[in-house]
């Protein structure tokens, strides 16, 4: 008979070594996990910013990404965003891409409470894609750009590895030594807040960081050399025969800082003009670069003129006018030669956008130019500093290339622009358009006399005649400011002596040579919207 082995009872020393805390654990809390894969996200984000601060050559993950999807977005998409949310549409697509970014964080971190790897894979991958983003970057090292993200991604899986490690998971029963389990909340908390922390202050760091890479103080020497003072407040500017005493008109003039603002850069480029420098490149005679001060020491025309987002409804605020100064397109041309079949001019941004729009337009003797000042001053950082492409005529779309690094000459065939493969038209004339700033849509007011008022546009054509219609049918001459240049709009004001009760009303233009603003509506895409602004108001 086989005796049967007895297990043998613990020694009292093995006892005494034994933890107080019970081996079996409860499941990692969803909301503790979910909480650990958000804040190491943020963690993560806010490392890369604060990086991007030190150079521009580093950009920001964030703005990286964001860069993608305003270049790979389908244009109707992009319209969309442009009537919906107007200049807001970038601000929204950086904070969504970092709300997207902290719920994916989240949910990796859901994902760990099983699977430790799956945090770590994840967090690699957000650091190859942000680099690779980063990288993308007109402006960027490639180096720095993939050091920046792998950085990130390392802080990411680092703070989630602690926050899951540290999470406060033993079951511990009546009776048991509580320390372990309250050790693990204290450092778990610890590092929520050290992880909170850190992507609040990171983030707002970085930012700060890079204000400080701004180009404002070599503006403001180039000001002072105007003779403006960098340190007042932007005046605005009245010209002779304006109609600016109308309550409510747009002025003749544009304020530089009310001046439209449409363009894909996530960030406004800084560029130094003490080391930028533009070229005239392809189908020339000689291939020629102009630094800024070869540029400012050129003779300068001076031009009142209107630019117009093609994204404009009818009616819309997506256009402005201002005074303009810079080296005439044509004469830097010449100077380069342009050779025959050279059908397209290209202009090329520092960031790498594109337009582009026939030859012949820079060489009809329209003042198109290189500009470098705008209302007296140097062009804003956020209008191209330090020097634009302004073409009279065109939408910006096709010709207003800020930020300018270089013109190229080709052929119309071989190259389209930016806009053009998202489904806008490859010519880009700017059509007849009028519209109407007082009274607003929608309002009431003291019945008797009633100035209805705005202003009317046709770069390059000039605008001859605005009328004002109560029915669509009978029409109504509105008398007109003088005109600074035929590139610029002018302001119009009818004298309405308005009877109590409400009131409909329609503005059409007619350009200097006849063509009067068709009635028929049609959508901005895929070349500018046509048809009469008409608002409706009550008099009482």
């Amino acid at each position: 008979m086989t005796d049967t082995a007895q297990p043998s009872a613990p020694s009292a020393s093995e006892t005494s070594s034994r933890p107080s805390v019970p081996e079996t654990t409860k499941p990692i809390p969803v909301l503790h996990a979910a909480l650990a894969g958000l804040l190491a996200a943020g963690a993560a984000l806010a490392t890369g910013e604060v990086l991007s601060g030190f150079s521009q050559k580093i950009p920001s993950l964030v703005v990286g990404v964001g860069e993608i999807f305003t270049d790979e977005t389908p244009g109707g998409v992009v319209r969309w965003s442009i009537d919906t949310f107007g200049t807001s549409q970038k601000t929204l697509l950086i904070w969504g891409i970092s709300i997207a970014a902290l719920i994916v964080g989240a949910i990796l971190g859901i994902a760990s409470r099983t699977n430790p790897r799956t945090g770590v894979i994840g967090f690699a991958a957000f650091g190859l894609l942000g680099g690779w983003a980063a990288s993308r970057a007109a402006l960027s090292n490639n180096a720095l750009s993939w050091f920046s993200a792998g950085l990130a991604a390392i802080v990411g899986i680092v703070v989630l590895r602690l926050l899951l490690a540290r999470l406060p998971l033993k079951a511990v029963p009546e009776g048991a030594n509580p320390v372990f389990a309250t050790s693990q909340r204290r450092a778990f908390f610890g590092i929520v807040g050290g992880a909170a922390f850190w992507a609040v202050f990171g983030t707002g760091l970085g930012r700060a960081l890079r204000r400080g890479q701004n180009v404002e103080a070599a503006r403001d020497q180039i000001a002072a050399s105007l003779g403006v003072d960098p340190a007042a407040a932007p005046t605005s500017v009245t010209l002779p025969g304006s109609l600016d005493d109308v309550p409510g008109i747009s002025p003749l003039v544009t304020p530089s800082d009310n001046f439209y603002l449409i363009d894909t850069a996530l960030r406004k480029p800084q560029v130094d003009p003490a080391t930028w420098s533009m070229k005239i490149t392809g189908m020339v005679d000689e291939e020629i670069e102009f630094t800024y001060d070869d540029l400012a020491a050129m003779d300068q025309v001076e031009e009142v003129i209107t630019l117009s987002c093609v994204s404009n409804e009818v009616g819309g605020g997506l256009v402005g006018n201002a005074i303009w100064t810079g080296v005439r397109l044509d004469t830097l041309l010449n100077m380069a030669g342009v050779q025959e079949g050279a059908t397209q001019v290209v202009g090329r941004s520092v960031d790498g956008w594109t337009g582009g729009f026939p030859t012949e337009i820079a060489l009809d003797g329209r003042p198109a130019m290189v500009a470098l000042t705008m209302n007296g001053e140097p062009l804003p950082v956020k209008h191209g500093f330090p020097a634009r492409l302004v073409v009279p005529g065109l939408y910006g779309y096709v010709s207003a290339t800020k930020w300018l690094s270089e013109i190229q000459l080709t052929t119309w065939e071989d190259f389209d622009g930016y806009w053009i493969p998202r489904g806008w038209s490859k010519e880009g004339p700017i059509k007849t358009q009028s519209r109407i700033d007082v009274p607003a849509n929608g309002t009431t007011v003291p019945a008797g006399p009633t100035a209805i008022a705005g202003v009317a546009w046709a770069p390059h054509r000039s605008v001859s005649k605005v009328e004002v219609s109560f029915d669509g049918d009978t029409w109504f001459d509105a008398r007109l400011s003088d005109e600074p240049s035929s590139n610029a709009w002018r302001q119009w004001v009818y004298e309405f002596d308005a009877p109590a009760g409400d009131h409909v009303v329609a503005v059409r233009a007619t350009d200097g040579e006849g063509n009067t603003q068709t009635p028929e509506r049609t959508a901005v895409a895929p070349d500018g919207a046509t048809g009469w602004h008409t608002i409706a108001f009550r008099a009482q």
